[in-house]
């Protein structure tokens, strides 16, 4: 399995500062996010091919990158276009926002519409798209995934479970359940970690809870358990690193390297 970063953090960085910090902190790949404000912006899609460059020439391989398209038009058709010529083998799509207002129904057959015409794009362009568990959306836990996923092919489209994403959003499922109904699509995981706790009692007499991003080791995602499942199954997919903390990005990336060795220790434990 890869174990790639997502390069969130390093945002508004040149291209060749972004590729030297991902391998100082001892990455061999990169998950690219392709977004305005980033090292590659989505309306210089041509900068794709370069971004792969310039992270090889520092020793990184990108075997994914992240976009926020959800219809297949052809600014869409542009990106994925670049990011086949540069070898990028999996391509995390947008998010298909769930709107409370409107029906489930109509949101679904919606967005399976788009998928249809994304899945006829990754065929023409030889990548993967996935789809990441992830709140607000119509696909914020394995159950409702597949009905996104349900007669697709996964040569063209994948699934991104996010652990983190699903326990402190409403997609929380008992990892296995996710992995279980996800198997045939699964191709990618979000890592990172999270957890809840108390705030003040409000003027009602109700208790507040909020969520927070904690260290790989420290959370309530059972990594312990995760990876020596991944590891015992033979996933040969991407586990896309996170860092998401609300510090510094110098001290966020201090936290990064902890969270990669603590990964690797699980990984070469769980080979053993």
């Amino acid at each position: 399995m890869d174990i790639a970063y997502f390069t969130k953090t390093l945002e508004g960085l040149p291209l060749e500062e972004a590729a030297g910090i991902t391998a100082g902190l001892g990455f061999d790949c990169a998950d690219l996010l392709i977004r305005d404000g980033h090292a590659v912006s989505p309306d210089r899609s041509e900068e794709i091919v370069k971004a792969v460059k310039l992270f090889a020439a520092a020793g990184l391989r990108t075997p994914m990158a992240t976009i926020d398209s959800t219809r297949p038009d052809d600014a869409a058709s542009r990106l994925l276009g670049c990011c086949g010529e540069a070898g990028i083998g999996q391509v995390r799509l947008g998010f298909w926002r769930y709107d409370p207002s409107r029906r489930w129904q109509a949101q679904l057959d919606e967005a399976r519409r788009d998928l249809d015409g994304f899945e006829r794009l990754a065929e023409r362009f030889a990548v993967k798209l996935t789809i990441q568990l992830h709140g607000g959306t119509l696909h914020s836990s394995g159950a409702l995934a597949v009905q996104l996923l349900a007669g697709r092919d996964p040569v063209r489209i994948g699934a991104y479970p996010d652990p983190a994403n699903q326990i402190i959003r409403e997609g929380s499922e008992d990892w296995r359940l996710t992995l279980d109904i996800l198997e045939p699509w699964f191709c990618c995981m979000g890592v990172k970690n999270c957890g809840w706790f108390p705030g003040a009692y409000g003027a009602h007499g109700q208790r507040a809870w909020h969520s927070d991003w904690y260290g790989l080791d420290e959370g309530m995602v059972p990594w312990n358990e995760i990876v020596p499942h991944l590891v015992a199954t033979g996933f040969a997919g991407v586990l896309s690193m996170h860092s998401q903390y609300r510090v510094s990005r110098e001290q966020a990336l201090d936290k990064v390297r902890a969270d990669l060795a603590h990964l690797r220790r699980l990984v070469a434990a769980a080979k053993e």
